[in-house]
């Protein structure tokens, strides 16, 4: 599907740009939290009817560790930099065995956002530096813009961003309103395409804390049908380690955003 940049452009990119009455509250959203005993919010942003609702509006305002949706962001500075070349240039792996077996060979800059290979991208930063990277999050403002370790920020609670904050920055990146080459935006934009049907295009980055103490799991992006987008953030926290965050954040966001009329191309 080809995208249309230039519509409506001037509709609100957070919450804190919305008059009240721009947003509904989805109470009834609380029913695909409860079914996996998880808290959480979730906005939906129309962008062509420029509806915005939101379930757990306070929880969407508060700060939570970008974890993997990070990538996104790395992603951009990583190739408007330089440190990433194009989305077919191999890192080695480096020999350490870890936890997930896909990361433990070569990857490419595509396969290793698709994988969410943390390694790969833990490269980049430490490629891209802290005060070029410092300088990015300042100039864009990414959450509280904090930086620890240049190779672990955005995973160790230095790096905090809220819910309606990656809505903004999301919704911006598919618009094109970022302060990188349009060339940068949209590679980044076609990394993130994980499913492409003739009645839809779902776009989205996951990102998941999986501490001893609570778990925490993110889903970032937008789903589009007949050239129009609408933007989504899933925001999940439990602490019950049973819990299996990838399978159930996206679940969550299958059964909202089918609730709300998606899949069907008709958006």
């Amino acid at each position: 599907m080809k995208r249309f940049g230039w519509m409506l452009l001037a509709i609100g990119l957070s919450l804190a740009a919305c008059a009240p009455n721009n947003v509904k509250e989805e109470k009834n959203w609380e029913q695909y939290f409860a079914q996996y005993k998880v808290e959480g919010t979730f906005m939906l942003f129309n962008n062509s009817q420029g509806e915005f609702k939101v379930y757990n509006l306070e929880r969407a305002k508060k700060r939570f560790q970008p974890a993997s949706t990070f990538k996104i962001f790395n992603a951009l500075v990583g190739i408007h930099t330089g440190a990433i070349k194009d989305t077919g240039m191999v890192i080695p792996w480096d020999g350490v065995t870890r936890k997930f077996p896909s990361w433990n060979q070569d990857l490419t800059m595509a396969q290793a956002f698709r994988l969410s290979a943390v390694p790969y991208f833990q490269e980049i930063a430490r490629r891209i530096g802290q005060p070029t990277m410092q300088l990015w999050l300042d100039s864009i403002k990414y959450g509280n813009m904090k930086i620890s370790r240049i190779d672990t920020f955005w995973l160790d609670n230095s790096l905090l961003i809220s819910p309606d904050e990656e809505l903004g920055f999301v919704k911006k990146l598919y618009f094109d309103q970022l302060p990188f080459a349009k060339t940068t935006m949209k590679t980044v934009r076609d990394v993130m395409l994980m499913e492409k049907t003739p009645k839809y295009e779902l776009s989205y980055k996951t990102g998941m804390d999986n501490n001893d103490v609570q778990k925490l799991g993110w889903i970032v992006g937008w789903i589009e049908e007949n050239r129009h987008p609408t933007f989504f953030v899933l925001n999940i926290q439990t602490d019950n380690p049973q819990i299996d965050i990838p399978k159930v954040r996206m679940e969550i966001l299958r059964n909202i955003l089918t609730e709300a009329g998606y899949f069907k191309g008709e958006m």
